[in-house]
């Protein structure tokens, strides 16, 4: 993610990096991200319900944000949050999402029509 950060904010003013397994993300979510990005903030982030993030944008990177983490842990959040705050920067939270990680979640995507036909 670092390196995808360094190469957009090279020649963009921020960038928003999703996960391909969030579809409970919306258009609505991708907005409001670069709402707070525009508005003043140098990160925001779409808590995952197990912990992690579904989103994250940054109008600045670096590598002490990606390092080390714990990545796939229940923690991912929390280790974010703690390195924005050493970094002292201002981030915004959306709101919490789900993702397709376990069989279990291939059956809530299921039942929440998201998969609908055109």
């Amino acid at each position: 993610m670092y390196r995808a950060f360094k190469r957009a904010l090279h020649c963009h003013p921020y960038a928003v990096l999703i996960g391909s397994d969030c579809p409970a993300l919306r258009p609505t979510d991708l907005r409001a991200a670069a709402r707070a990005l525009r508005e003043g903030a140098d990160a925001v982030l779409s808590p995952a319900e197990d912990g992690g993030y579904a989103l994250i944008g940054l109008k600045r990177v670096s590598r002490r944000l990606f390092a080390g983490v714990d990545w796939g842990g229940s923690d991912v959040l929390a280790q974010t949050r703690r390195r924005l705050t050493r970094l002292r920067w201002r981030w915004k939270e959306l709101r919490t999402v789900w993702d397709v990680d376990w069989p279990e979640d291939v059956l809530r995507l299921r039942k929440s029509r998201l998969l609908r036909a055109c």
